[in-house]
């Protein structure tokens, strides 16, 4: 398990494999070794120490994918301080709140949010130092390449504790304003850990980082683990389906990480008959639930492609399947890794048996410390040491465990527990589908009734049709009453499908 010493995470890293390359930044078509990533972000500590950030002080950064947010993160550990990892995607009234309630010293921000950034300098007057990585939206702005006037030489340890708060990353926000989950370099450093081990991931991988930063699944699903072993990240500034396509089949991947939208469009687009997935040794979805026919078609390619389960709160890496359990058990997740305990307990609060559905519980030293300035909120998350996730969950007889949706998503109809990823996994098979979203909806008679929201590849698709493709795979209490077709479905800051907002749109 982690020790109570924390190390200069690139520094140690840049001793052991100085001419290893670290990152192959597709933004600017630059290689960094760790060697010099660590002078790097040396520098970028030191410049954000003139500017007086201390151990404990919040760093926020509103940024899209780049160098410059990969070097604010670490010269983090070396200084101590603690990174607040922004959502993009939501307004200046949003983050103007979220930001107000870490009071960091100093904030950095892309271009590409200028409008965003001169609404917050109305809403946020006690951050003195505003920091523009590329252009400054106003003139009193400090430039982020000053940064190279400083020196690249290590700095004083500020001699971190294995509990001290690392990253401040934000949960989905589907109900209120997104909650600040501290992840301790204890939890970071402990998923780490599990992901290697449990994974078997080496120092020879090479993973195509294209998640957001501000999101747990940017940072922590391949990142933060390929830095501990020493392995490789393909950097982009976001995801585009034809440069992932470019890099699964020349620039090296051997990993990939997304959300079942991600692939969807992938498995839409021209290339996907023809795409070389060969050189891939893991393709794990996460983030969501995602439909069986999306597999089926990485599987016919000879791909282990699988799902992830994890979360903000946890890790994020949870459990893993093994390879050849992979079309043994479609959309499993498998068994928990190496240092994590799991419970599934029923409504009464007891442990559940094999085949009984349970919400599922996690402990072990990768779970967050709390939410940042909201013990109610941790406490009830995190009430007697489990952390409760309010996902539902099944074990079967072998000890295989399969996530089945969320516990606040079930739809109780007719006394009838019904679990949206089954009948969105059935919409999601049909052809001329491109998404497809399942909520509940009350109805006198029955409580609630099952909705689809539809978006289609084909407008030739008439309801009756799709009644009657239904009703040949699901039983009559599953079947949707109401199909609503839409152009699009909204999505969370971390590209989740947004049903709270599809319930308001219904």
């Amino acid at each position: 398990m982690p020790s109570p010493y924390i190390p200069d995470w690139l520094a140690r890293r840049a001793q052991f494999s100085p001419e290893k390359v670290a990152i192959v930044d597709t933004i600017t078509q630059r290689h960094f070794t760790y060697a010099q990533w660590n002078a790097q972000a040396n520098c970028t500590a030191h410049f954000i120490q003139h500017l007086g950030v201390r151990s404990g002080d919040r760093i926020a950064i509103l940024a899209s994918n780049s160098m410059a947010y990969l070097d604010i993160w670490f010269a983090c550990n070396k200084l101590g301080s603690i990174l607040q990892a922004l959502n993009w995607r939501l307004t200046a009234y949003e983050l103007s709140s979220i930001i107000r309630e870490a009071e960091p010293k100093i904030l950095f921000y892309s271009k590409a949010f200028k409008t965003t950034i001169e609404r917050l300098y109305k809403e946020l007057p006690d951050i003195k130092q505003w920091i523009a990585l590329e252009e400054k939206a106003r003139p009193q702005d400090i430039l982020f390449h000053t940064r190279e006037n400083y020196p690249t030489t290590p700095l004083e340890s500020p001699h971190c504790r294995p509990d001290d708060t690392w990253v401040i990353c934000y949960t989905g926000g589907t109900t209120g304003l997104p909650k600040g989950a501290m992840l301790s370099y204890r939890a970071i450093q402990t998923n780490a850990i599990n992901t290697l081990i449990s994974w078997n991931i080496t120092e020879n991988d090479v993973a195509i980082l294209n998640a957001p930063l501000f999101h747990t699944g940017g940072l922590n699903v391949f990142t933060s683990p390929l830095v501990y072993v020493g392995g490789s990240s393909l950097l982009c500034q976001q995801f585009n389906v034809e440069q992932t396509f470019d890099l699964i089949e020349s620039g090296g991947a051997t990993l990939f990480f997304g959300v079942p939208t991600m692939f969807i469009l992938m498995q839409q687009h021209p290339r996907w008959e023809k795409a070389d997935f060969s050189r891939l040794k893991m393709v794990i979805s996460g983030g969501a639930p995602c439909p069986l026919p999306v597999f089926e078609k990485f599987w016919e390619k000879g791909i282990d492609f699988k799902t992830g389960y994890g979360l903000t709160e946890a890790g994020p890496n949870t459990f893993f399947l093994p390879p050849a359990d992979v079309r043994r058990k479609p959309g499993a997740v498998g068994f928990p890794l190496f240092h994590i305990e799991i419970q599934l307990r029923n409504g009464e609060g007891q442990i559940c048996h094999t085949d009984e559905i349970g919400e599922l519980l996690i402990r072990g030293e990768h779970v967050f410390n709390g939410y940042w300035c909201n013990p109610e909120a941790t406490h009830k998350a995190m009430p007697d040491g489990w952390l409760h996730t309010g996902d539902l969950a099944i074990r079967d007889e072998e000890g295989y465990y399969t996530i089945v949706g969320r516990s606040k998503e079930m739809i109780i109809s007719g006394g009838e527990n019904i679990y949206p990823a089954e009948i969105e996994s059935v919409l999601y098979g049909h052809p001329k589908i491109a998404e497809a979203a399942v909520i509940g909806v009350p109805d006198d008679k029955w409580g609630e009734v099952v909705c689809a929201f539809i978006v289609l590849r084909d407008y030739l698709l008439t309801e009756s049709a799709l009644r009657e493709y239904c009703s040949e795979r699901l039983a009559a209490y599953k079947m949707p009453k109401f199909f609503r077709f839409v152009d699009e479905l909204p999505k969370t800051g971390a590209g989740k499908l947004d049903k709270s907002l599809l319930k308001k749109q219904y």
